[in-house]
């Protein structure tokens, strides 16, 4: 069974940082691609960023680039979301997501994706 199990959000004040976990189980981690997004009440869910287990390549919303970085530690089935420079906007709940391949051009639509985990919130205050 896949399951996908985001930890790591909190309340921050602005400028602060944060770092998400996302712990994979249930499939064969370098074959996948691990994403985030992010859905903030009466908005729609936003990729955030994707990492391709297979290569390591990375991609980010342009939103966050420069503030958030994407890793993983391929041991440990894991992939980390390491957010600094915390803005108010960046409040939402965060999803860590999985598609077999690799992050693509589309890495940003949640339809991409095949498997969703809960998310944790992350809220900062101004």
């Amino acid at each position: 069974e896949v399951q996908l199990q985001a930890s790591g959000g909190g309340l921050v004040q602005a400028g602060g940082s944060l770092r998400l976990s996302c712990a994979a189980s249930g499939f064969t981690f370098d074959d996948y691609a691990i994403g985030w997004f992010r859905q903030a009440p009466g908005k729609e869910r936003e990729g955030v960023s994707c990492f391709s287990s297979s290569d390591g390549s990375t991609y980010y919303a342009d939103s966050v680039k420069g503030r958030f970085t994407i890793s993983n530690d391929s041991p440990k089935n894991t992939v980390f979301l390491q957010m600094n420079s915390l803005k108010p906007e960046d409040t939402a709940v965060y999803y860590c997501t999985a598609d077999r391949g690799s992050c693509g051009s589309s890495w940003y639509i949640p339809s991409e994706y095949d498997y969703w985990g809960r998310g944790t919130q992350v809220t900062v205050s101004s």
